[in-house]
């Protein structure tokens, strides 16, 4: 059995981790309340502009845009991988990074080879050690803000190797927000846009663009990929931050219960030492 002094030491030291999942816990909540106000702000244009977007692909031509064009060979397709910079936020980025895997695995998707474009630090560092996987581009860094601005640079820099067909197809992975207790894997189609789906006794009419379609079609479509890119990296940043709050609750309470089998097994070792000194006090007095 360990000696009083060790078991001491160890109470104290659990005591000042706990203390440190505490205050991680609630600067976490802090960090997430404003992360969800986000997330309610920006669902609603994202899903107006998803609606508008993929019932325009139903109306026009596949072949109008680019963008909207489906391309009959599936030779590459590129995967945007949101993780996180930071870890202590439980499976969070374990999950992100086996999703990509077995999308890539995946060989119902039809696609010949795939490139990744990872963001966060933890997804460079897990797909570091994996050759097999194609990372071309790795960004840290950018994922505590989820700004707009680095969706808009990410979004024109993926619109324009689509368009010159460098890809067939473009993909975003990423943690959707459900609460702060749960996250779930998703995987988006960005490029080429996704019709919607209508009943086929549906009546489709088409649109009057003013002041014409290519110059509405070239504004509105990049803009698109772009809002998709900051929705998926506001749901990502609020995911986060219910994770690592999540995490940090059940560090805290899992350091509260070590303390109290820590603390049983002291008072076990001090009964057992004083129970040893009476035993040694009284053999002397017989003894005598």
């Amino acid at each position: 059995m360990a000696n009083l002094k060790d078991i001491k030491k160890r109470i104290t030291s659990v005591k000042n981790t706990q203390q440190i999942t505490r205050a991680m816990k609630m600067v976490a909540a802090a960090r997430f309340r404003k992360a969800n106000e986000a997330v309610v702000a920006a669902r609603p244009y994202s899903d107006k502009l998803h609606e508008v977007l993929s019932s325009l692909a139903l109306r026009e031509k596949r072949k109008v845009h680019p963008l909207l064009a489906r391309r009959d060979s599936k030779k590459k397709a590129l995967l945007l991988v949101l993780t996180s910079d930071r870890g202590l936020c439980g499976g969070f980025n374990v999950n992100i990074t086996k999703a990509s895997e077995a999308f890539v695995n995946n060989e119902t998707t039809g696609f010949e080879s795939y490139d990744m474009l990872v963001i966060g630090r933890k997804g460079k560092e897990y797909f570091v050690h994996r050759p097999a996987y194609n990372v071309t581009k790795c960004h840290e860094g950018v994922t505590s803000q989820a700004s707009y601005g680095v969706a808009s640079l990410l979004g024109q820099e993926i619109v324009a190797g689509y368009s010159e067909g460098d890809y067939d197809g473009v993909f975003v992975v990423y943690n959707a927000f459900r609460s702060a207790i749960c996250q779930e894997v998703t995987v988006n189609q960005l490029l080429p846009i996704v019709p919607r789906e209508v009943s086929e006794d549906a009546v489709v009419t088409n649109y009057i663009y003013e002041p014409d379609r290519s110059e509405v079609l070239n504004s509105i479509l990049p803009k698109y990929v772009e809002v998709q890119i900051y929705r998926a990296f506001v749901e990502s940043l609020a995911s986060e931050h219910g994770a690592r709050m999540s995490a940090m609750d059940s560090a805290t309470q899992n350091a509260a219960d070590m303390i109290n089998r820590l603390t049983l097994q002291y008072n076990r070792a001090r009964q057992a030492v004083i129970t040893k000194e009476l035993m040694e006090i009284i053999s002397g007095a017989e003894s005598v």
